[in-house]
């Protein structure tokens, strides 16, 4: 059977629904855009223009979970890439926005800039464990011109052609992200219909919907465009201080956000997405690689599979700036449990030092970890060809069963995970290869990713056309559109 694991019982999932009812209704949300207000206004929300605080009746929030599709799928560019949701699989989406980056070839700390940002996509594109894109690090140069944007949105599709998950910096830019998706993948209809990008809310915590990417988003309503909510709430900082009453807060900011999406425009796709986790009480940073991290990882997709809605989780933090053995044990924890609670994406890999430092090295070792975290998902297995009661009898005392034909077959079906990754063999071995470090052939293995790795191209009249646009939006800009 698959392992099974549960961190909140049934009556606790109940509470947390029933707390949320109450927070949402009484103290409420405030939600910074106006035309979020009048949206939620409309739907019969009360809204106190003053404070701008909106509380939400009860029924508005059930009827916004009855109208959330439950099953849908996120496109992609390359052909069998399509991720459906809620469907029993899970991908890795990289974590994200981080500002610095340890350099693969000299070891030193900089600041990240867009030769960084592009290796990193390519390097994404790559691996076949990662299902969707977020942007790893700061450098691309999204949030500048509307031109700016158009360049970097190009970018992100010539060179990575799986799912995209990603924000605009406001609703001014958003006209230009619809004319991208239309040049790469068709007419409005078939973006509803295909889902090829999903867009990434971050309420602020405690209880606040922003103004900026809000609108952004809101700015796509009736395009069907995916939206992935992510609040990140932290224990004892600006969630309060334990970890059932800091799921309540990241799951009050999502069914807020939820409200507002079906109010606005029904039935759009919606991914349940808090990254739940904690600050450290003795700086009050966030603490990226305590224990409770899984924890709320693995909370927030027992949530979201109690709605029965689509989930990315979050996972695989360290709070160590380089891949180093603290790096290991709190990346492998903080990733194994969210991943047995088997989400739909799970967000985290290749940012250490609590989500700011990219190491392409990490990367790469996370993707193991991940691996092996899915075979640990996958249990164990008691079918046919499995008990193997004949074998064992034939076999019998002091015999030897690794010729046997079944242990052949089973070997080949995926009862062992054979890691091709780190070392596996004797310690004279080890020695005489010059004692390898698992470090070092992460390294090696960047390295020829990147020389041999070909994204998937554009058309070259998707790209003239995509000239055009990028042409016309710095003209808008230079003339003060």
């Amino acid at each position: 059977m698959k392992t099974l694991l549960q961190v909140l019982s049934d009556e606790e999932k109940d509470q947390i629904h029933e707390r949320t009812l109450t927070v949402l209704e009484n103290t409420g949300v405030r939600v910074d855009t106006a035309k979020g207000r009048q949206i939620l206004r409309d739907a019969g929300a009360q809204v106190d223009t003053n404070t701008q605080i909106v509380r939400f009746p009860r029924a508005l929030v059930e009827e916004a979970l009855h109208l959330a599709p439950k099953k849908f799928s996120l496109g992609a560019r390359r052909p069998g890439w399509d991720l459906e949701m809620n469907a029993g699989n899970c991908t890795l989406s990289a974590d994200g926005e981080g500002m610095f980056v340890g350099d693969w070839e000299t070891g030193e700390r900089r600041e990240s800039d867009f030769n960084d940002w592009l290796t990193a996509t390519r390097l994404l594109d790559a691996l076949d464990e990662i299902g969707v894109y977020w942007s790893i690090v700061e450098g691309g140069g999204g949030n500048g011109s509307p031109a700016d944007a158009v360049k970097y949105w190009r970018t992100i599709f010539r060179n990575f052609s799986k799912h995209v998950q990603d924000s605009t910096a406001g609703a001014e830019y958003s006209p230009w992200l619809l004319e991208v998706l239309q040049v790469i993948f068709g007419d409005k209809e078939t973006i509803r219909q295909g889902h090829p990008f999903s867009f990434l809310v971050c309420p602020q915590s405690p209880l606040i919907i922003d103004q900026q990417y809000t609108d952004g988003y809101l700015a796509l309503l009736g395009w069907d465009i995916p939206v992935a909510v992510m609040p990140m709430p932290l224990m004892g900082g600006t969630a309060p201080g334990s970890l059932i009453s800091t799921a309540i807060i990241g799951n009050c900011e999502v069914l807020a956000m939820l409200c507002l999406v079906q109010s606005g425009a029904p039935g759009t796709p919606f991914i349940y997405a808090p990254a739940l986790a904690i600050s450290d009480p003795r700086s009050g940073v966030y603490a990226a690689g305590s224990i409770e991290n899984g924890l709320l990882g693995a909370a927030a997709t027992e949530m979201a599979r109690y709605y029965n809605i689509p989930v990315d989780s979050s996972g695989g933090g360290s709070s160590h700036y380089i891949p180093t053995i603290q790096g290991g044990y709190e990346r492998a924890m903080n990733a194994m449990l969210p991943v047995l609670s088997w989400p739909d994406i799970l967000v985290g890999c290749g940012l250490l030092g609590g989500s700011m430092y990219l190491s392409f090295e990490q990367l790469l070792i996370d993707v193991e970890v991940y691996k092996m975290s899915r075979r640990a998902y996958q249990g164990i297995e008691s079918g046919e060809g499995k008990w193997l009661d004949e074998v064992i009898s034939r076999v019998g005392p002091g015999g030897y069963f690794m010729g046997e034909r079944s242990t052949v077959k089973n070997l080949r079906s995926g009862e062992w995970y054979l890691s091709k990754f780190g070392w596996h063999d004797s310690y004279e071995a080890w020695v005489n290869a010059g004692k390898p470090m698992v470090l070092d052939e992460a390294c090696e293995k960047v390295k020829h990713i990147l020389a041999n790795h070909e994204s998937l191209p554009l058309d070259d009249h998707i790209e003239r056309e995509l000239d055009r646009i990028q042409e016309k939006a710095r003209e808008t800009t230079e003339n003060g559109a």
